[in-house]
């Protein structure tokens, strides 16, 4: 007697609108026979999207570059303007993580990368001398929409791919994104060093704005199990790992998008750089961090997030100490080269944490007695939501950095003392690492807890 031929995987095909009514990535007869295709298909265009996103979130890291002594703006000015612009960016990834659900990733997708427009015309039409501080610091805001483009991108591609693959599609997917940030900081040093000014790179990214948005209505799709579900957001806003995971994403995110934006500044107010000699150095850490986040995450894959990121913390604690003593000698190369290293540090801490998120929670609801799709249903539902709460938080770690330059410049003329703040802050999380998701608990603790409490406990250090 023959064995039955099992049924073949349902077709993911898009009802009107581009939406996919079946969609079970864990399935592995589906994934490998239509999922992966259209998973990889859609991650190339949010990539896109978000790319862009993120180069006119760090629109004004570069603009104010070309800001010279004709503007009338202090260095401390800059500073605040790019602490404002970092601010909204982390605000604005709540209500684009929960977009994704109410509208669909590709419809979301097509707004939010129209809504790019907006900052980069306004920027077009007030960047010239003897505007105010006042009206390029509103304008500087609105560049802030481009930091939700990274939530919902990531919220839209956790659902697609499977767990044992989302290291690896998070980690290209915001590290695509990510580039964006040292792409527009070369486009700026080509238009630099060509005599250009602010408005050559505005006119550029115009139309690339257009082409992403037409791109994602053409070929990405909705899936209709990302459903709106606000019980999601509240379970994840009650979850201690959503708070402790933000805290830690401020040391990896925080830190890349808070350099990207202060790098160039630092170069021009303490070692005296000129615009183009600042140009030439700013994008070379954002391009490396960037690069490297994909690999955070397949080493997390392989080797658990949290034991990636522990050791992660303890490298960029040590950079973060080089620094201190290459500022306070104002020793050019060693500043630069170790404040490159920093930047890869945090690259690769991203993607490390950032897998972590679907894991913990996978892990939670292994702990709570799921099995199957049930569990891998859970563990999508938590970690989605979460992942706009922690992305929004984390983000503002850029802000701290940005206000701790500022104060450092305007106390002592040196970022010497941000840095330090910076150290201790990278042994904080350290500790929490290690307390949270790596410290195996004693046989008496063991005892005293659950059955489900000590597996879950036990687990954290594969996540």
């Amino acid at each position: 007697m023959t064995a039955p031929v099992p049924a073949p995987a349902p077709v993911p095909t898009p009802a009107p609108g581009k939406w996919i009514e079946h969609w079970d990535p864990e399935d592995e007869t589906f994934w490998r026979e239509t999922g992966e295709k259209v998973a990889r298909r859609n991650l190339v265009f949010s990539v896109l999207s978000e790319h862009i996103g993120f180069s006119i979130w760090t629109l004004w890291s570069v603009l104010v570059l070309f800001m010279g002594p004709e503007y009338g703006l202090t260095p401390a000015d800059k500073f605040l303007l790019t602490s404002m612009v970092t601010l909204v960016g982390a605000v604005v990834r709540v209500p684009y993580t929960f977009a994704v659900a109410i509208f669909g990733g590709r419809n979301w997708t097509i707004v939010s990368a129209s809504l790019l427009l907006i900052p980069t015309i306004a920027a077009f039409a007030v960047m010239k001398p003897g505007t105010s501080f006042d009206t390029f610091l509103w304008i500087g805001l609105l560049a802030g929409i481009g930091g939700g483009n990274f939530a919902s991108s990531m919220t839209n591609i956790n659902a697609f791919f499977p767990l044992k693959k989302k290291g690896w599609a998070l980690g290209l997917n915001a590290g695509g994104g990510n580039i964006g940030v040292p792409v527009i900081q070369l486009v700026a040093l080509a238009i630099i060093g060509a005599s250009g000014g602010p408005r050559v790179l505005l006119g550029i990214y115009i139309p690339l704005i257009l082409v992403a948005a037409v791109l994602a209505a053409l070929f990405m799709d909705n899936l209709t199990s990302v459903k709106n579900d606000t019980g999601a957001a509240k379970d994840a806003a009650r979850d201690w790992h959503t708070w402790i995971m933000a805290f830690l994403y401020i040391g990896t995110f925080g830190s890349f998008i808070g350099y990207a934006f202060a790098f160039g500044q630092v170069l021009q107010v303490q070692f005296g750089r000129t615009p183009l000699q600042a140009a030439y150095l700013t994008f070379i850490g954002p391009l490396l961090g960037s690069l490297i986040r994909p690999v955070g995450g397949w080493l997390a894959d392989r080797y658990g997030g949290a034991r990636i990121t522990l050791w992660n913390f303890v490298a960029m604690a040590a950079a973060t100490a080089i620094l201190v003593v290459a500022s306070m000698q104002k020793s050019l190369p060693l500043f630069v080269t170790v404040f490159i290293v920093l930047f890869v540090l945090s690259g690769l801490g991203n993607g490390s944490t950032y897998k972590m998120i679907p894991g913990i929670f996978q892990t939670k609801a292994l702990a709570k007695g799921l099995e199957g799709d049930e569990a891998a249903a859970y563990g999508r539902r938590l970690s989605g939501a979460s992942m706009g709460l922690i992305g929004a938080v984390g983000a503002l770690g850029g802000v701290g950095i940005n206000l701790a330059f500022r104060q450092s410049f305007l106390s002592s003329g040196s970022g010497t003392g941000a840095f330090v703040a910076f150290l201790v802050f990278y042994g904080l999380c350290f500790g929490v690492t290690w307390a949270v998701y790596l410290r195996r608990p004693t046989a008496q603790a063991q005892a005293k807890a659950s059955a489900s409490e000590a597996k879950s406990q036990l687990s954290y250090a594969e996540v």
